[in-house]
């Protein structure tokens, strides 16, 4: 008994040293668990240094107790720290080369358009910091103030004209100086071309001769009308937001910005989003929100984080296996994005782009660049453009011009053969809305994008109207001396079948997907964000880009995602929305004409 007592004695104090170890181990696991997550916590973490990422990322950190984590799936926009290292993004007249190489470039495609004759569209989309605005052609359009007021009617309270307009101004630096419509002392530099190009000239007008006014500002008081482009290009280099917001701020020690870094799930307690799940170098991390977690990942990658971290429509999350955390059935829905087509014409003298792309000018050129910022490589070569109504009734400009004096084949992956100028040209507000879906649950899956472009009656005829008046912008005096045969679509398409058959074959996307996450009321089900960019049905989660726009705006899409992120900002720290009342907008003097 005395030894069977000492046996259960000793077994007694080991089994209590034991579970006083265990306590201690599972104390200091909690411990160094709870000190590493600490040391892996900010305020915010976004998720997206693009067009609206890296706003967010220089405003939040504006004040110094502010922390914020930024995450990019792409690399760093400069090499050793040096722009012209990357003079592939930024040499503005380099834009091609990243638009089709998939370095910087989600590389997208959709399905085949049953519309356009079972094509396969390209959509190339920046992975990169400063996003698209890295990769785009530099072209900086608001849109029409009513686009706004109509966001406004569609549940976006807040978001119209009077509200929207300030920010615009806040993010801009304009060379031409501030006014009314412009900013002066803004992150974003913004000036106009500097070639005076002699096409360019005869462009604006033919487009005068045609009857169309001359407008010195698209962007102020008057769109309609044709005039000189305003483009994101600074000192000849490519402005991006990573150059306007994120380098000055990058400094800042409550800034971290991370490359090459895929951020494949929010994670949630119930409701409330608390961080992300990312894989850098191979390797799953998490980083924590203790305020709030921010997409930031464009039209196409801010609804698929969703989707994949179980924020969508309930039905579909469940046949791929993902829990629900909030049935969300706008999610990815009412996709909307802007086609267009090249209609091109022979130049008869030698003053196109064509000589510029011969090697050895390419050589002068690049170097001319590298050393000063100057010459032909300081711009993307769209210094004119314009806006008109395609018909009688229309309230404001429907149908949008870019005049370059060159040719452009493929999204520029095919060289040009011949001297050659051409317009962009494409309706502004299609009545075709598409959606996109989950592949798969891996987040490296592209997912499958279904535009449903040209399925309205509505969007055939406004595309027949555009071929029909740049051909006829395209017949006035001013063009006499340079005119050639027409290359696209050419003489022998001439019957509304004949040009819709070409605009089925050849119409391509002005890459402005949008609207995948749509702002809008609580009590409407299609929406996914508020009115104050937070994600509906959860906590602590927002949605800032151009996903949100309930509808998309009558031109570009950067100069709006800009200022989407800048007005978001101001919400996200609390502020007061400025506001401009009463400043005046040009309304056509009658609607019985189209011009």
């Amino acid at each position: 008994m005395h030894k069977e007592t000492g046996t259960w004695f000793k077994a007694h104090i080991l089994k209590n040293l034991f579970g006083i170890n265990e306590q201690l181990f599972k104390t200091a696991h909690t411990s160094s668990h709870l000190s590493s997550e600490k040391a892996n916590t900010y305020n915010y973490v976004i998720v997206g240094a693009g067009s609206a990422g890296c706003v967010l990322a220089n405003r939040l950190t504006e004040d110094p107790l502010s922390t914020v984590l930024l995450l990019e799936a792409g690399p760093k926009d400069t090499l050793l720290g040096s722009k012209r290292l990357l003079w592939k993004i930024h040499m503005p007249a380099a834009l091609t080369y990243n638009l089709c190489d998939e370095k910087y470039n989600w590389y997208y495609h959709t399905t085949p358009q049953k519309h356009m004759d079972n094509r396969i569209m390209y959509w190339p989309r920046g992975r990169v910091w400063g996003g698209s605005s890295s990769l785009n052609a530099m072209v900086y359009i608001r849109g029409h103030a009513d686009d706004y007021n109509r966001w406004s009617r569609e549940g976006a309270i807040g978001w119209d004209y009077e509200h929207c307009l300030p920010y615009f101004k806040k993010a801009q630096t304009h060379e031409l100086g501030p006014d009314q419509y412009r900013g002066g002392n803004g992150p974003l530099h913004v000036s106009r071309g500097k070639t005076n190009h002699p096409l360019h000239h005869a462009f604006l007008e033919a487009t005068q001769q045609a009857g169309y006014p001359f407008t010195d500002d698209m962007n102020g008081y008057q769109q309609e009308g044709f005039g000189w482009m305003d483009m994101t290009v600074h000192q000849g280099q490519r402005w991006s937001t990573a150059s306007a917001y994120l380098h000055p701020a990058i400094s800042r020690p409550n800034l971290s910005a991370a490359e090459k870094t895929l951020v494949t799930k929010i994670l949630f307690q119930g409701t409330k989003s608390i961080g992300v799940e990312y894989v850098k170098n191979g390797q799953r991390k998490k980083a924590f929100a203790s305020k709030e977690v921010i997409l930031s990942g464009g039209a196409i990658n801010s609804p698929q984080l969703l989707m994949l971290s179980g924020i969508g429509n309930a039905d579909d999350l469940k046949k791929l296996g993902i829990p629900v955390v909030c049935h969300l059935p706008g999610v990815g829905q009412n996709l909307q994005d802007h086609l267009e087509v090249y209609v091109q014409q022979k130049c008869t003298k030698p003053i196109t782009l064509y000589s510029a792309q011969k090697p050895v000018n390419m050589v002068r050129i690049g170097l001319e660049w590298l050393w000063k910022f100057t010459g032909e490589g300081a711009t993307a070569h769209l210094e004119s453009g314009g806006f008109i109504r395609s018909e009688p009734g229309v309230p404001h400009p429907n149908i949008q011009f870019h005049f370059l004096p060159s040719q452009v084949i493929d999204h520029g992956r095919v060289a040009s053969t011949v001297e050659a100028y051409q317009v962009h040209v494409g309706p502004m507000r299609s009545t075709s809305t598409g959606w996109l879906k989950l592949k798969s649950t891996d987040p490296n899956d592209h997912p499958i994008i279904e535009p449903n472009y040209m399925s309205t009656e509505r969007d055939i005829l406004e595309f027949r109207q555009c071929v029909k008046l740049t051909r006829e912008i395209f017949a006035q005096k001013a063009f006499e001396k340079f005119r050639g045969p027409e290359i696209q679509p050419g003489n022998h398409i001439q019957s509304d079948k004949e040009i819709d058959a070409f605009i089925r074959q050849k119409a391509d996307s002005a890459y402005h997907p949008s609207c995948t996450c749509k702002m809008g009321q609580i009590s409407d089900n299609t929406a996914v964000v508020d009115p104050q960019t937070r994600v509906i049905g959860v906590e602590n989660l927002r949605v800032v880009d151009a996903s949100i726009m309930p509808s998309v705006v009558s031109g570009n899409l950067n100069a709006p995602t800009i200022m989407i992120a800048e007005k978001a900002a101001d919400i996200i720290k609390g502020l007061p929305s400025l506001q401009e009342k009463n400043v005046p907008v040009y309304k056509p003097k009658t609607l019985e004409t189209q011009r």
